[in-house]
C-alpha cells in the first residue's frame, strides 16, 4: 500500500467519525421572542395590551389624606383625619356589539368615626374598613354591578349639598348620541337603609332613577329624577354650567317630596357657584345654596355660602381646601368643612 492510498483511507475514516459525531450532537432551541408590553390608545391614556390578548388594561387610583371638622352626629363640634387608598382596575376590548368594559374600585380606610352608622352620619365614614366601592360590566349602553348614582355628579365646589346616597348595586341603560344623553337604572335599596328612614321595612326594595342631559357648546345642561319605592317619595334635581367669563358659573334646582334615599336635606333647594383658575395652579370657588324646609322640617329654613381652594402642588399631586357656614332656622349655625391632600396615578 502506497502512502497516496493511506492518506485517502485516512481522511475517510476521518469524515464517517466526523459525521457520526455530528448525527448525535444536541442542538441547544433558540429562545423565544418576548412580547413587550404595547401601550393602547384606543381607550384614552394610560391603557396597555395585556400580553398575548386584544384586552386592554388600566390601572390607577389615588392616596387621600383629610382632616374634616363642623358639626359631628350628637351636634358638637368636632374634627376627624382619616386617610384612604383608591385602587382602580379598568379592563376594555371591542366587540360586534360595542365596548365590553369592566371596573373594579377598591377602598381601604383608616379613620376615627363612629362604627355602624350610614356614611355622613358622624364625619366623614372613615371607619378602618377595606371594601369595594365600584364594580361592574359594561357592553355598550348596559351596566350591571355596584356603582355610583347620576346623584353622585355635583358641582365643582364643596359647598352644596345635592344627595344622600349615591353607591347602589344597579342595572342601567345610557344613550349617548353625543349632545344628547338619557338614561334609566333600577337601584337596590339595602335593608339598612329602611330601618334608618323608619319606614318598617325588614327587606331589600327598589329605587328608580333617571338621567336626561344635553351640551350645546359650553352649556351644559343635566335632568335627574328618582323614586324610593322603600319610602314611597322622590327626587328631582336640575343642573346647568355654562362658561362665563374667565371661569365656570353652575346653578342647581332640588325638589324632594319627602325623606329618601337620593336627597333628603330638604324639601328644596336652589344652589350656585362660579369656579375661576387665579392661577394655572390655583382655582377658587365661591358658593352659595339656600334650604326650604331643611332637614325635612316644616318652616326651618337654612342658608349656607362656602369657599373651596384647589392647588395642584405638583403633577399629580393636589391640596384642597373648603370651609362653608350654615344657618339654619331654628338651631344653631354652624361652621364646617375639611382640608385634603391627595396623590393620584
Amino acid at each position: 500500500m502506497n502512502i497516496k492510498s493511506l492518506l485517502i483511507g485516512s481522511a475517510a475514516a476521518l469524515a464517517a467519525v466526523s459525521g457520526a459525531q455530528a448525527a448525535d450532537a444536541i442542538v441547544a432551541a433558540e429562545p423565544e421572542p418576548m412580547e413587550y408590553v404595547r401601550v393602547c390608545d384606543a381607550f384614552g391614556t394610560g391603557f396597555f395590551y395585556i400580553p398575548g390578548t386584544e384586552t386592554c388594561l388600566k390601572i390607577g387610583g389615588y392616596i387621600r389624606f383629610q382632616t374634616d371638622f363642623g358639626r359631628d352626629a350628637f351636634e358638637a363640634s368636632d374634627w376627624n383625619t382619616w386617610t384612604r387608598a383608591r385602587l382602580e382596575v379598568q379592563a376594555k376590548s371591542d366587540t360586534e356589539l360595542g365596548t365590553l368594559t369592566s371596573f373594579i374600585a377598591i377602598h381601604g380606610e383608616a379613620g376615627n368615626d363612629v362604627d355602624g352608622l350610614p356614611d355622613g352620619i358622624a364625619g366623614s365614614g372613615a371607619t378602618n374598613d377595606f371594601y369595594l366601592d365600584e364594580a361592574y360590566i359594561e357592553l355598550g349602553g348596559f351596566r350591571a354591578g355596584t356603582f355610583l348614582n347620576w346623584w353622585d355628579n355635583d358641582m365643582i365646589g364643596e359647598t352644596e349639598t345635592a344627595s344622600y346616597k349615591t353607591r347602589f348595586t344597579s342595572v342601567r341603560y345610557v344613550y349617548d348620541g353625543g349632545t344628547f344623553r338619557a338614561g334609566l337604572s333600577v337601584d337596590e335599596i339595602p335593608d339598612y337603609w329602611d330601618s334608618f328612614a323608619g319606614t318598617g321595612n325588614a327587606h331589600n326594595n327598589v329605587g328608580f332613577s333617571g338621567m336626561v342631559a344635553a351640551t350645546l357648546g359650553g352649556v351644559n345642561f343635566e335632568l335627574l329624577g328618582a323614586y324610593d319605592n322603600a319610602a314611597e317619595e322622590g327626587a328631582v334635581r336640575a343642573w346647568l354650567s355654562a362658561e362665563v367669563g374667565p371661569g365656570t358659573l353652575e346653578v342647581m334646582g332640588l325638589y324632594s317630596s319627602g325623606w329618601n334615599v337620593y336627597y333628603n336635606e330638604s324639601e328644596w333647594s336652589v344652589a350656585a357657584d362660579y369656579s375661576f383658575k387665579a392661577t394655572d395652579k390655583l382655582a377658587i370657588t365661591p358658593g352659595a345654596q339656600y334650604f326650604g324646609d331643611y332637614k325635612q322640617v316644616n318652616g326651618n329654613d337654612a342658608w349656607r355660602v362656602g369657599l373651596t381652594v384647589d392647588y395642584q402642588i405638583v403633577e399629580n399631586l393636589a391640596l384642597k381646601a373648603t370651609v362653608n357656614y350654615t344657618d339654619p332656622d331654628e338651631s344653631d349655625d354652624f361652621v364646617s368643612g375639611f382640608l385634603r391632600l391627595q396623590r393620584s396615578f
